[in-house]
């Protein structure tokens, strides 16, 4: 990324380069070719993830849109947002440092600015109704899933640029029902026990993913899923992954 802000992920600092370098290059190649441009930071604590959407999205010539900055966890979110101003943040929910709702919550005034609001869209593996009304609640502008073809993704982005309202086709309900009622959802002390990352990992196996599966999914080792996996089943007190199946079943998780 020539002219992209990067987070740097071992040392937590955050280098912006000259965002006047190759600006006449990228627009010639953006207008003679789609017409339209957006400026995006990605914002997920995989790298590979990262460097995948960069590869499918990032050719500005033919997608029109211009990756400027990247950042693996809260803090580098928050200052590489804050350099780069992007037009649209892509955001992971589950993030080292609180977050994905944390950015949002630190990001507030960036969101409101009237002459240049940097909106945000949503991209997590999660689907869980939790997760999309927590971001949405925060400000985001859209929650796609990690599902979505890369098509489907630079639509999402320009469509949020323009400011509009963007979901997932199953996501969009739990939004609806969300709003609809003044009702606070009750609290399930249980799953409160886990952690994000343990959430994830509960669906998958309740879903009926195998372990190998699962750490494709996520990004994460057999052996992490397996840690997971014995996390979640001791602090729910269950035995086996039947009895998780069950459990998240009867709670509507899967």
């Amino acid at each position: 990324m020539s002219d992209a802000t990067e987070a740097n992920g071992t040392t937590g600092e955050a280098e912006v380069a000259d965002p006047g370098r190759d600006t006449a290059e990228t627009a010639e190649g953006t207008e003679g070719t789609v017409g339209r441009h957006v400026r995006v930071v990605l914002v997920d604590d995989h790298r590979m993830f990262r460097t995948g959407v960069q590869a499918e999205i990032g050719q500005t010539a033919r997608t029109g849109v211009e990756v400027v900055g990247e950042a693996a966890d809260v803090d580098q979110a928050v200052s590489v947002i804050t350099a780069a101003r992007p037009e649209v943040v892509l955001l992971d929910v589950h993030l080292p440092g609180g977050g994905g709702v944390e950015v949002l919550r630190r990001s507030a005034a960036l969101m409101a600015d009237p002459e240049q609001p940097v909106r945000f869209l949503a991209l997590s593996v999660s689907d869980a109704a939790e997760d999309v009304i927590g971001v949405i609640r925060g400000g985001a502008r859209g929650y796609v899933t990690k599902t979505i073809t890369g098509s489907d993704l630079i639509d999402s982005i320009f469509r949020v640029q323009e400011g509009d309202a963007v979901f997932s086709p199953r996501l969009a309900g739990f939004v609806l029902d969300a709003f609809a009622s003044t009702d606070a959802p009750p609290v399930d002390e249980d799953l409160d026990r886990l952690t994000q990352r343990e959430r994830e990992v509960l669906r998958l196996i309740a879903r009926g993913y195998a372990y190998k599966e699962i750490g494709k999914q996520l990004f994460i080792s057999v052996k992490t899923v397996e840690s997971h996996v014995s996390a979640v089943l001791r602090k729910l007190q269950l035995s086996n992954r039947h009895e998780l199946t069950r459990w998240a079943t009867a709670r509507r998780l899967v």
